[in-house]
């Protein structure tokens, strides 16, 4: 019974989330952008916002020139949640891939990087005083579901083990639709329920700034508004239509 519930969440975990973020995502591409807005210093040209975007994206690069310390919790986090995730891909490969093994001593220990990271970053919303003041409920709550799946997955490695071949019997069954037991260990009971409203919740949340930074277009504009007139679809449309009519009407 617990088995069949955890693997209909699953299901629909999953359905929510890629539906509601292909719906955020298409969202973000038909909302026009008026004015042209890239921040500068910017690129001139679009290989140069691709090389802007991939610096933002892998390395956090406006977040470094803006705040030294916030930068370096957030990008820990980031990079150790990365390899977090891709360790767990030994849990949905058979074989698993060689490369989800080469990682695995480093997934390992990225679990502790990962909890650093989020207790210092939430640690920044008690203790800075312009950031507690735009802090909502929201984040915190964010912050603590984060830190308890770092938590629980820790203590399953460390603390109180599961039965992982169980487990990864389960996972594959998800994946074939061939449901198999679930261990009924209350920690990795835990750790999966918080992996589930995480994924529930993600489409709208403020993690929603994934998909969302590839769409900012103080990010993903080309800086030449002297050499190329920007107008927004719907403008264009307007500009077409006036000119069609000889004018204005």
């Amino acid at each position: 019974m617990l088995s069949t519930i955890f693997a209909i969440l699953f299901y629909l975990a999953t359905l929510v989330m890629i539906v509601g973020l292909g719906y955020k995502i298409r969202l973000y591409a038909l909302t026009p952008a008026p004015l042209k807005i890239p921040t500068t210093p910017a690129p001139v040209t679009r290989r140069g916002v691709v090389l802007r975007m991939f610096k933002e994206v892998a390395f956090f690069e406006s977040l470094f020139k803006s705040n030294k310390w916030t930068w370096l919790f957030g990008w820990i986090f980031h990079a150790a949640l990365l390899l977090v995730v891709l360790r767990h891909l030994r849990y949905f490969t058979d074989p698993v891939w060689f490369w989800v093994t080469w990682i695995q001593p480093l997934g390992k220990y990225a679990g502790f990087a990962m909890l650093a990271g989020l207790i210092a970053l939430w640690a920044r919303r008690f203790l800075v005083e312009r950031v507690r003041y735009i802090s909502s409920p929201s984040d915190h709550l964010m912050l603590i579901l984060l830190i308890g799946i770092a938590v629980s997955g820790l203590m399953m490695k460390y603390v109180v083990h599961t039965d992982i071949v169980a487990l990864k019997a389960f996972a594959l069954g998800l994946l074939h639709f061939d449901w198999q037991p679930l261990p009924a260990d209350p920690v990795l009971l835990i750790h999966l329920g918080l992996v589930l409203i995480l994924m529930f919740i993600f489409p709208v949340s403020k993690l929603l700034h994934a998909p969302g930074v590839f769409f900012s277009p103080s990010r993903n504009q080309v800086d030449n508004p002297r050499e190329k007139r920007h107008l927004a679809p719907w403008a264009a449309a307007l500009d077409a239509n006036r000119s069609n009519n000889g004018g204005d009407s």
